[in-house]
Formats: C-alpha cells, sequence, structure tokens
C-alpha cells in the first residue's frame, strides 16, 4: 500500500509566501527551508542523515530497514553504515521481511491502492509526478508489492508511525539513497 506521504520540489524560484494562519492544503504541502536544491518541497528533519559504525551480519549494499528505531542503513564495506531518519508503517500497518528493489522511479505517479481508497474515498484516483505527489522525488519499489521507500513533503513525520507500510523519507535523503542503490540491492525489513 502506497503511504500518504507527501513530496515536491520546485526546481527554479523561490517557496511562495503563505499567510501565517493559511490552512494547509489538501496534501498538506507548505514552504519550508530547503536542504536540498533551491525549492522548497526537500524541507528538514529533526533526524540527520549519519555515518554510523555498522558491525550487522550484512553485506556491503544491504538496506537495514529497523522499524523499531524508525531508520534506515545502508550497509558500508568499512564496518560503517549511512544511517537516515524514516516514518514507518501506523499500528496495523507495520511488517517485516526481506525484499529487494525491482524498480527505481524519479518523480513517480501515484495511483492509490483499492485498500486505500475504501479508507480514504477523499484522495484522488491518479496523481502524476511533481510537487504535490505523494511518493516524493524518488521511489524504490520492493518486490512485487505496493510497498515503497519514497520521499515525503512533510518532513515533520520522519521519526513517526504515520504512513500505511511504506517507508517515507526526507526528499534529500531519497535522493541521496536512490543514487546510491541498484535494483536487486537486498532490503531487509526488521519490526
Amino acid at each position: 500500500m502506497a503511504a500518504i506521504a507527501l513530496a515536491g520540489l520546485t526546481l527554479a524560484g523561490a517557496a511562495p509566501a503563505m499567510a501565517q494562519n493559511a490552512a494547509p492544503s489538501f496534501f498538506g504541502f507548505f514552504a519550508r527551508p530547503s536542504n536540498f536544491g533551491n525549492g522548497p518541497g526537500y524541507g528538514y528533519s529533526s533526524i540527520r542523515r549519519t555515518v554510523v559504525p555498522y558491525n550487522g551480519k550484512y553485506a556491503p549494499g544491504t538496506i537495514i530497514i529497523n522499524t523499531s528505531e524508525r531508520r534506515l542503513y545502508l550497509v558500508q564495506p568499512n564496518g560503517s553504515a549511512l544511517r537516515y531518519g524514516i516514518g514507518v508503517g501506523r499500528d496495523g500497518f507495520r511488517w517485516s521481511g526481506v525484499k529487494t528493489v525491482t524498480r527505481k522511479a524519479e518523480w513517480p505517479s501515484w495511483t492509490p491502492p483499492a485498500q486505500m481508497l475504501q479508507r480514504r474515498p477523499d484522495l484522488p484516483r491518479y496523481m502524476p509526478g511533481g510537487i504535490d505527489n505523494p511518493l516524493g522525488a524518488r521511489a524504490l519499489y520492493l518486490g512485487s508489492t505496493l510497498y515503497r521507500i519514497h520521499g515525503s513533503n512533510e518532513p515533520e513525520t520522519i521519526g513517526q508511525a504515520v504512513s500505511s507500510g511504506c517507508f517515507r523519507m526526507t526528499n534529500d535523503d531519497v535522493t541521496d539513497l536512490y543514487e546510491r542503490v541498484r535494483v536487486g540491492t537486498k532490503v531487509v525489513v526488521l519490526n
């Protein structure tokens, strides 16, 4: 199931000004300070990407997702890992297992699955890739499931359990991860 994670990017120009009491749009997009590029969609998170010691049993290049920590690790060859903050599935939507990255997409389109539309009939039936798309700037598709590692324009949700089972990252972090991994990368999800 695709998570409701919101993302966007404006590659040119500054973020539009908003009134202090402006109501959020349907998808909650707000102009935010950017830590990537020069547009509002990349946002910020209090959980920063960092290199950490990692002496696990997994081969370099493996993605380890620890849902209880709400962190994603990309194992490096030197006994370390890149650690990223992530948003995870809310209660009833968490899962574990081993998958592979079967596809990568930049600014992917989004079609909510039928189960999600039953829960949220107010959602659009289709959204092209772009600034308001819930999958953000990049998506890594996991196996033959509907789950993905993808971007979000709600960086304040990173570190929380709010999705429908997908793993959301800031657009800056998911873009960094996207450039580092290939189709076929092993993904281990620990619950």
